[in-house]
Parts: structure tokens; C-alpha cells; sequence
């Protein structure tokens, strides 16, 4: 299992040639209490970077893009009844959804852990 992180705080989660993707726990307090998520239906094909979800929360609406090109095979239903899992565990229970990978060499541009905290810091 590989986990990487994109530069608008998604992160995904790499089992094999499925992913499952999320938002980060440092974008979750960026937005505050989370009131609605707007998923994407399953077979739908997605380029990396494309416009994929909506997360929206007391402060403001967010977009959640694909950190990789694939085809969506789960979303989070549960989200649907508890968008609050967003806030309370954003990187396990509050997944958006799960996809098959189309490009694996796509995860290359993505950041590991590490690059990703460091990231945060020089946005702070």
C-alpha cells in the first residue's frame, strides 16, 4: 500500500491497481465544519486533474480533483448521511471514492508524506 498526496490536498491511497482517494486532514480544517459532498457516479472516467467532486462546509464550496487518470468504481455513500465523517476522520472513513488506476506513472507527480508536510509548511 502507497499512499501519495497532490498539491490541493487530496490524498490517495494505492492497493494494487485500485486507489482510494480523500482529502487531507490538513484541508478538512481548512474548511471547516463539512456539511455536503457531492459525489462522482461510478464508471465515470476521470483525467487527472479533472473536476471530480464537490465538498462543501460552513465556510466555503471546494472542488476535489483526480490525482490520477482512471475510471471511479465506489463512492463514499455513507457521506451522502454523514458528511461530518469529512471532518472526523478524513483519511479513513471519510474517503470520496475508490478508482481504477488507467496510468500508474501518473503517481510520480504526486508527493510523498514527507514533501507533502513540507508543502503545507511553506503554504502557511
Amino acid at each position: 500500500m502507497t499512499v501519495k498526496y497532490t498539491r490541493e490536498h487530496e490524498w490517495i491511497r494505492i492497493e494494487g491497481d485500485t486507489a482510494t482517494v480523500g482529502i487531507t486532514f490538513y484541508a478538512q480544517e481548512q474548511l471547516g465544519d463539512v456539511v455536503f459532498v457531492e459525489l462522482p457516479e461510478a464508471d465515470t472516467s476521470a483525467d487527472q486533474g479533472a473536476e471530480v467532486a464537490v465538498v462543501e462546509s460552513v465556510k466555503a464550496a471546494s472542488d476535489i480533483y483526480a490525482p490520477v487518470t482512471g475510471t471511479i468504481v465506489e463512492s463514499n455513500s455513507e457521506l451522502s448521511d454523514r458528511p461530518e465523517l469529512v471532518n472526523e476522520d478524513p483519511e479513513n472513513d471519510g474517503w470520496f471514492f475508490k478508482m481504477n488506476l488507467s496510468d500508474t506513472s501518473e503517481l510520480e507527480d504526486l508527493l510523498d508524506e514527507a514533501d507533502y508536510q513540507t508543502f503545507i509548511q511553506e503554504e502557511l
